[in-house]
């Protein structure tokens, strides 16, 4: 491309004291294919402005607010290409959204064994297709039903996602392609994680059903339980290890950092992925043991509700982190 005119990377840093940027940083050559990619920028953070009318103007650009911040996700190879865009645009255009740029760099991801290249939709269709046949090794001729549709398309994102953001996103992701990688069994896997939280839905719809048909009363507030009921080592495990810790785990994972010196940023997403994993093996664990809905008889009753209240926050708990995923619950399975 013809090179429209250039700029001094390196002095502008210099002159705006700015933290974090490659030395190697210098004169760029600005073609049109550059201010096109700003420009996609500008109008990204124009449809940013019209979903969030609560982003408050800002000053030579209208419309676009100073709680606009901008994150490019880029992986390490691309990452000095990316400073120089975020240079230029700042040159460009210097108003508070460029300023508040930072960079989350994700490591290289490498596939083991790959029979030919394949790209994002390949990768995903490989994933479902080897969910399809976990599922029907599983449950049968159940899941070759045209309403499991839905279900395999969402344990296949949640198999996708936990594969990649279970590991730090500045390390490297090898992804395994043969059909072993992928199981409902395994306790290391996305789809773990959203069989046991459909096991607390069908919980509370059975109980629903059972309250409807008059065999239990409804479960009653919090304030009038018994919560001595609670003996079972698991119970105080699950209160203790996760309904408790679980906001200061949302802070440390879920929150990107305020604005500070330097241009990366960390989002500890693994953090997220090893607790639900954890989550899971313990409330299994629990579950497996434990009859939530015993007999009716009304001796029993204080107990099974304390334990209803207990297993409906961590229900709560479950739903919020697989939320912080861009994950939908499963509501059976």
């Amino acid at each position: 491309e013809d090179v429209i005119f250039k700029v001094h990377l390196k002095s502008f840093v210099e002159q705006q004291g700015l933290v974090g940027y490659d030395p190697n940083l210098d004169v760029l050559l600005v073609t049109e294919g550059k201010l096109r990619s700003v420009a996609e920028l500008q109008q990204a953070v124009l449809q940013c402005m019209v979903s969030n009318p609560a982003v408050l103007p800002a000053s030579h650009f209208p419309g676009i607010g100073s709680h606009c911040s901008i994150v490019h996700v880029v992986s390490c190879e691309e990452e000095f290409q990316q400073q120089q865009l975020d240079l230029l645009w700042r040159i460009l255009d210097p108003g508070a959204h460029t300023a508040l740029q930072k960079h989350l760099v994700c490591g290289p991801v490498k596939v083991t064994n790959p029979s030919s290249p394949i790209g994002a939709d390949q990768y995903f269709q490989l994933r479902k297709r080897q969910m399809y046949k976990a599922s029907v090794m599983k449950y049968g001729e159940l899941a070759q039903d045209e309403a499991w549709t839905e279900v395999i398309d969402t344990l296949t994102v949640a198999a996708i996602r936990f594969e990649m953001l279970s590991t730090a996103h500045r390390s490297q992701i090898t992804l395994d392609l043969e059909d072993s990688s992928i199981s409902t069994k395994g306790t290391k896997s996305g789809a773990f994680v959203m069989y046991n939280c459909a096991r607390l839905a069908t919980l509370f719809n059975t109980y629903q059903q059972a309250v409807e048909r008059g065999t239990y009363p409804p479960l009653p507030p919090a304030s009038e339980l018994n919560f001595s009921c609670l003996r079972e080592e698991g119970e105080w495990l699950l209160l203790f290890n996760y309904l408790l810790p679980f906001p200061e785990v949302l802070q440390q994972a879920a929150q990107l950092p305020s604005p500070s010196k330097g241009i990366r940023i960390t989002a500890n997403t693994e953090t997220v992925c090893k607790f639900l994993i954890q989550l899971s093996m313990d409330f299994s664990s629990y579950y497996n043991r434990v009859h939530v809905l015993g007999e009716p008889f009304p001796h029993l009753f204080d107990q099974m509700f304390a334990r209803l209240r207990l297993l409906g926050a961590v229900r709560d708990v479950f739903h919020s982190a697989l939320a912080t995923l861009h994950l939908p619950p499963l509501s059976q399975i």
